[in-house]
This record gives C-alpha cells, structure tokens and sequence, in this order.
C-alpha cells in the first residue's frame, strides 16, 4: 500500500477532486495548510498599506491507495493540479505498512 500527500494550490481542489473520483478513489482527507517554497510568498496591498505574505494558502490531500495504484493517482493529481506557474504544489509518495477500518477491523487493502 501507498500513502500519497498532495500539497496543491486551493483552487485545483475541485479538478484534483474529479480526477481521482474518475479513478475510483473513494476517500481522501483535505486539510487546509500554509507554507512556502521557491514560491517565497508575495506582497499585497490592503487599505492602502503594503504588508508581505510570507505563507501561501495551499491545500493538503492525503490519500492511501494499493501500490498498482498509485502510479496512476499520481499522475492525475498531477494533470488535474497542474497550472504551469510556481507554487503548483508537491506530491509525496510513501510506503503505508497497515491500515486498519476502525468499525470493521478489516485491515490493509481491504481496510482501505
């Protein structure tokens, strides 16, 4: 099994959404993040007065799939969050040892 973490721009996240739902994921988890990268935040203007924003508003999907999957979720996350500007976003792919369906007991890939 795989755990993928999707770090994308907040206004992808319905594209990525449909994508993965075509793909037959059928459950994520989405956290609203801030941070950082090559991207170095941004100046703006409010009220006349000109202040840094240092933290980019980002969005975090993290989702476990089977590991013949997840080639395949990578590459929709990518072609769905894709805009060709800076501050994208990252996808991080990694090795899941056990997941465990609370209500059921059901554990690895049945449990997902």
């Amino acid at each position: 099994m795989k755990y993928i973490i999707a770090v994308i721009k907040p206004q992808k996240l319905d594209d990525t959404r449909n994508a993965l739902t075509a793909l037959g994921v059928e459950g994520m988890t989405v956290t609203d993040v801030k941070g950082f990268g090559r991207q170095k935040g941004h100046s703006e203007v409010y009220r006349g007065a000109e202040y840094q924003v240092d933290f980019m508003p980002k969005v975090k999907i993290e989702i476990a799939v089977e590991a013949s999957r997840a080639a395949a979720v990578v590459d929709a996350i990518r072609t769905a969050a894709k805009t060709d500007r800076i501050g994208d976003g990252k996808i991080f792919v990694l090795s899941l040892e056990e997941a465990v369906r609370v209500r059921t007991g059901e554990t690895g890939a049945a449990a997902l």
